[in-house]
């Protein structure tokens, strides 16, 4: 007897529709096609002790499972819940009447209880789309798969229920969750908020330009100096994520296996902060099987990277090409996966390699040229990515102590929404474009036009300062969003002015 039952194959941050086609006949082997991995394989085992131990049986019969479409690679143990079922109905031990109407995925615990799975979210979205009636899932994963509208997902603890629910032997109760009030529940739940930062308020203005602009930035100065600090709190000015960054943040998660039991969707925006020891694999994605990396998991928030020139050159590298083109793909010999990788970067590093050079109080101990030698460990394509360039200098004491609670991250938000508000519409014709950051040289000449003492202002800054000719076009981004966050149409030279401030570290004269 043939019984097809239906589940889901992540490739990237999607689901692929796989159809599980078992059949009981004469003879005794047991046979597994369609590209199984080990963990598959070794699922007959486990279904053996599944079924005896929930009161069922083993078919004393050839049994033949092929995992269809054949060419693509299943992976995972996720497949062991409609491998249990379609032999149950094929071996004529429960009715087949409903199996083929729900998509379902969930491994077996020997006691046939179901434990949970990654890729729920792109799962159920693909359940959606092919039209089926419902999706079965481990109780775990019901409310992350809940999310997606116009289908009925259903959470179970063990096989045996989800049995009695196809008989129709019970009634399963539908997994219900308030989209709205998921998405409410954050807006303000952040551990960090910049009022808790004495002094650094030039800092703090920079990172709200960043915010504002998407703009990628970087901080140099001494330990202790607050740039990690700092950097924990950008994600609390940024905007609030719409539901399509939500449910695509969320998938990438999914996929990676970071949900928590109680985490229908993410709202809050990601700040990932990889250590300076991380692989280029595990910075970009892939793994022999690929898996989402650092930059993805850092879609639609921040990726920070603390004491940058620590990381290895060819890490840093490999992140040039995502930068630019907002997408990471991995190509492997059977598949070619791609991973979102819209994110803003922000780094951090000491001046030098004993970290007190320009220190207004410490002396530096570094021999001659080793501050220009510490900072060229960074790239020059990779800097040219780089907007802002910060200083960061050591907070006094008496600010330490007497200065009053700075401005609420709340405040600062609204300012942040306000600027972005302008650019959406700016930019509501150019699919590419959602923020000042994203504009590339020809778009500088439509939206970005500047005024003659503007123009002069900035030549003079270029010959005065020694600015790099890289510096010409960020600084102009940079002086949009300034004018964006106060409210004007035209780039005004005191925008010019304040920008220009933002590439020290393009200057021929730093760390000489």
């Amino acid at each position: 007897m043939l019984v097809k039952t239906f589940g889901g194959a992540i490739q990237g941050v999607d689901a692929i529709l796989i159809t599980i086609e078992v059949n009981v006949s004469k003879g005794k082997k047991f046979h597994l096609t369609g590209l199984p991995d080990n963990a598959i394989k070794e699922s007959q085992h486990r279904l053996v002790a599944v079924l005896n131990n929930t009161g069922h049986r083993w078919p004393g019969k050839r049994v033949v499972v092929n995992m269809a479409p054949a060419d693509i690679k299943k992976e995972g143990s996720a497949y062991d819940l409609p491998m249990a079922i379609g032999l149950l109905a094929a071996s004529s031990q429960m009715k087949e009447e409903h199996v083929s109407e729900y998509m379902m995925m969930g491994e077996l615990s020997l006691d046939g209880s179901l434990n949970p799975i990654k890729g729920a979210l792109p799962v159920a979205l693909r359940a959606r789309e092919e039209g089926f009636r419902g999706l079965i899932l481990p109780q775990q994963n019901a409310s992350e798969a809940a999310i997606v509208e116009e289908l009925d997902v259903f959470g179970f603890g063990h096989i045996q229920e989800v049995v009695d629910m196809l008989e129709g032997k019970s009634e399963a109760k539908k997994t219900i969750v308030d989209l709205g009030e998921v998405l409410s529940r954050s807006l303000e739940d952040y551990p960090f908020d910049f009022a808790d930062v004495k002094g650094q308020e030039n800092i703090k203005r920079a990172l709200e330009i960043a915010a504002a602009g998407g703009h990628n930035v970087i901080m140099i100065g001494p330990p202790g100096s607050g740039k990690t600090m700092l950097a924990k709190r950008l994600p609390s000015i940024l905007p609030p994520m719409m539901l399509a960054e939500a449910l695509e943040t969320t998938k990438i998660h999914s996929v990676a296996g970071l949900m928590g039991e109680e985490t229908a969707l993410i709202t809050a925006r990601p700040f990932r902060s990889p250590h300076h020891t991380i692989s280029d694999a595990g910075l970009v994605g892939g793994g022999t099987y690929p898996q989402p990396g650092e930059i993805s998991l850092a879609q639609n928030g921040v990726l920070f990277l603390d004491e940058l020139p620590e990381f290895k050159r060819s890490v840093l590298e490999v992140m040039r090409q995502p930068m630019e083109d907002r997408v990471v793909t991995i190509s492997r010999a059977r598949v070619t996966v791609e991973y979102p990788a819209s994110f803003m970067l922000v780094a951090a590093m000491n001046p030098c390699p004993c970290g007190y050079y320009n220190h207004p109080e410490k002396d530096c101990v570094c021999s001659p040229g080793a501050v220009k030698n510490y900072l060229n460990r960074i790239s020059g394509p990779l800097m040219d990515r780089i907007d802002l360039h910060v200083e960061v200098t050591p907070v006094p004491f008496t600010d330490l102590t007497e200065a009053p609670q700075g401005e609420k991250s709340k405040s600062v938000r609204q300012r942040v929404i306000k600027a972005r508000k302008i650019q959406e519409e700016r930019y509501k014709n150019h699919d590419r474009i959602f923020a000042n950051a994203q504009m590339t040289s020809k778009d500088l000449d439509t939206f970005c036009k500047l005024d003659t003492q503007g123009s002069i202002l900035l030549k003079n800054a270029m010959e005065k300062l020694s600015l790099s000719a890289r510096a010409y076009d960020r600084i102009i981004k940079v002086a949009r969003t300034i004018a964006d966050l106060d409210g004007t149409e035209n780039i005004h030279p005191e925008h010019l002015a304040e920008a220009i401030q933002y590439r020290s570290l393009d200057r021929e004269s730093w760390g000489s």
